[in-house]
């Protein structure tokens, strides 16, 4: 046996003895949760746990909606009855779509098999989860030079006629991508197309991890595909039940086999929780681990003896956080993001340092965490970062319209939200125009021209007056810290102490249960105090992520409860409004926020013939009591008010807008797309939305 193979042997059984050890360590959690199971307790988890699990069946398709509303009315049940109902419900009648979408995720799951000494011998498994990104066990692939001296092999099956399927081989690229960590046993590395073909996630298909929580509760059924002992594609299906959650691991019973290294742990709506790792042997009172016959286990006799008696995988959310902290030069970082919006890891690419792009011929950096030899700095990624804004670039300020839109007397009005200091007004100004015209498009009207709209600009004024109030705690970073801890620091530095009232208030109109401890897997899981709870129950009951939702409510939190933030956004804004004629002002986000406001300082020549507010946090009691004008009330000298929100949006929670003091407004329940819940082009794209902005205004 080669030293690189003794070594990979050694991190095998490492990474089997502290699961042995952890499962050990867990033995009082495991024995409660086995002991209610035993009691009738379907699932023995936390109640905002089961209601967030619930919800997530219904979301995703696990279940016909039909057959719930049937099964629970059919006795009297009150809310966590029946979400423990809708949970099991889901175990125990699946949709039709459960196998079409199991042989999806099966696909996406390869062979890796190892080249040593003229032989191909098969070695673990992989699966998927970008395009170009197969994830494994980092003792399945502990650096760089052993993964290339390993393929993908896709399609090593039987087919549904019992015949072998053809399998298709695929090289391992780790100079394009490798990363890896040896405490939480997961290696990423890319795959390379065959010549001239596509990625293979186009060919196979990939899977889309989440941070968000919702996926898996105590006592449920998990499903594992992969390789057992190098043979053909294999399945454990729903034999299993979750034992114990840790931090950055999990335990079940399920039937698997060492060879299942690497292999995706799914729940039954295919959506990837853990990465299998390692089985827990049975052992005597002298630490030996012992034989299925009930003897002590040798070597030699073969991991198939051992008297497994559970098994541990890797949460993937504790993946997705270590990664979220590497620095990468560009290529990698596109890479990695190529892994979709749910993992959070776009978000915290877009905003890493990066490395620099290596010159040509020279030697890149390595991405690779926790690789023995390999060291990776710390991350330290920012919230945002201040534009500087080099000679020649455009000019970052408000936008005028042509004088002779809508005949003069008319003006619409475009107010922007926050987090816009990256952006030139112009881009924006066109990119909501846009919006706009796809709905004006779909409603059978006529298109706008962007010139003929007004566009004032404060996002670079805002974000400068937010900066400079980081000083006490410095820049927050997504490597360094979680959403929840960053919220923490929000909360300690809100100018009224009004910050944590206004997360608390948003996840209780999101239906987060007011005792008990959140169970999640978002990022910081277990690290921070009761901010997390709220944050992460309005990330898994919406379409933002935990930092969109912190952030944004502390800009709101800022601009409510510190006068000079409000007096100079405010002032931004006039300087490119309107002084006299109609005035149809469209406002978004924080934007809605500044527009109630901006209505109390218009001049006497403006009369505000419409007011459209999209995606807009005024329902909710801590924003609506410290505007301008406090509390609930018709906006001043408008003729009409549209308010328009999205479900999915949590920056709208609180909408409708119930509260009889709002006065009389039209209030459009939109459906926005996957992943852009909060986008204005999505709230101005729908035909109902851009009707009522322009059927008044002149042709």
């Amino acid at each position: 046996m080669s030293v690189t193979d003794r070594s990979h042997k050694g991190l095998h059984e490492q990474a089997a003895a502290e699961a042995a050890r952890r499962y050990e360590d867990s033995a009082a959690e495991r024995e409660r949760v086995e002991g209610r199971l035993a009691a009738g307790v379907r699932f023995p988890d936390s109640p905002d746990a089961l209601a967030v699990r619930a919800d997530r069946i219904l979301d995703r398709g696990g279940l016909s909606p039909s057959a719930v509303v049937a099964d629970i009315h059919r006795e009297a049940m009150d809310l966590p009855d029946a979400n423990e109902r809708i949970i099991d419900l889901s175990n125990e009648l699946q949709a039709w779509s459960f196998l079409p979408r199991g042989v999806r995720a099966g696909a996406t799951v390869a062979r890796i098999t190892l080249r040593r000494d003229g032989r191909e011998l098969p070695h673990g498994t992989g699966f998927l989860v970008s395009p170009r990104l197969m994830m494994t066990n980092h003792h399945v692939l502990p650096d760089e030079g052993f993964a290339r001296r390993c393929f993908a092999e896709f399609n090593a099956q039987v087919t549904a006629d019992n015949l072998p399927d053809t399998v298709v081989r695929m090289e391992l690229d780790p100079g394009a991508f490798f990363a890896a960590d040896r405490r939480l046993d997961f290696a990423l590395v890319a795959v390379a197309p065959t010549l001239d073909g596509p990625p293979p996630g186009e060919v196979f298909g990939w899977n889309r991890l989440s941070v968000q929580i919702g996926k898996l509760v105590l006592g449920e059924k998990v499903n594992i595909i992969g390789h057992p002992s190098g043979r053909l594609k294999e399945i454990a299906l729903r034999d299993n039940a979750v034992l114990v959650r840790l931090d950055d691991f999990v335990h079940y019973t399920t039937d698997t086999e060492p060879g299942n290294s690497g292999s995706p742990v799914f729940n039954d709506q295919w959506e990837v929780v853990a990465l299998h790792h390692s089985g827990v042997p049975r052992k005597d009172d002298q630490g030996r681990v012992l034989r299925k016959d009930g003897r002590p286990w040798q070597q030699g006799d073969g991991d198939d003896a051992i008297d497994w008696v559970a098994n541990e995988g890797v949460r993937i959310s504790s993946v997705l956080k270590h990664l979220a902290g590497l620095e990468l030069d560009p290529g990698r970082r596109a890479l990695l993001a190529e892994m979709g919006p749910d993992t959070g890891l776009d978000r915290a690419m877009a905003t890493a340092p990066a490395l620099p792009t290596p010159a040509p011929g020279a030697q890149p950096e390595r991405a690779t965490a926790g690789v023995p030899g390999v060291t990776s700095p710390s991350a330290r990624v920012t919230v945002s970062t201040a534009g500087s804004e080099a000679a020649g670039q455009r000019p970052r300020t408000g936008l005028r319209a042509r004088g002779t839109a809508f005949g003069g007397r008319q003006h619409l009005v475009f107010l922007h939200g926050r987090d816009q200091q990256e952006n030139y007004p112009d881009d924006l100004r066109r990119s909501w125009t846009a919006g706009l015209n796809r709905g004006l498009t779909l409603a059978s009207m006529p298109p706008l021209d962007p010139e003929d709209v007004w566009f004032p600009y404060y996002g670079t004024r805002l974000h400068d007056i937010v900066s400079g109030r980081e000083s006490t705690a410095g820049p927050i970073g997504l490597g360094q810290v979680s959403a929840a801890a960053a919220a923490e620091v929000f909360a300690a530095e809100s100018p009224t102490g009004s910050y944590e009232r206004l997360l608390h208030e948003a996840a209780a109109r999101a239906g987060m249960p007011q005792n008990g401890p959140a169970t999640t897997e978002g990022f910081g899981s277990g690290l921070v105090g009761v901010l997390h709870r709220p944050l992460s129950w309005l990330a898994a009951r919406s379409d933002l992520d935990e930092w969109t939702i912190a952030t944004f409510l502390r800009d709101v939190d800022l601009y409510l409860g510190d006068s000079a933030v409000r007096q100079a956004v405010l002032d931004s804004v006039l300087e490119t409004m309107p002084t006299s004629g109609e005035l149809v002002l469209v406002t978004h986000s924080l934007g809605t926020v500044v527009g109630m406001d901006l209505l109390t300082r218009l001049p006497d020549g403006v009369d505000p013939v419409l007011l459209v507010t999209a995606g807009s946090p005024l329902g909710l009691d801590g924003v609506n009591e410290r505007l301008l004008t406090r509390g609930p009330h018709q906006p001043p000298r408008v003729r009409d008010w549209v308010n328009v929100w999205c479900p999915t949006d949590a920056v709208a929670i609180g909408c409708p807008l119930e509260d009889e003091r709002w006065g009389k407004l039209t209030q459009l329940a939109v459906s926005n797309g996957r992943d852009r819940a909060h986008k204005i082009e999505e709230y101005l794209g729908h035909p109902k939305a851009a009707r009522e902005i322009r059927g008044v205004l002149r042709a």
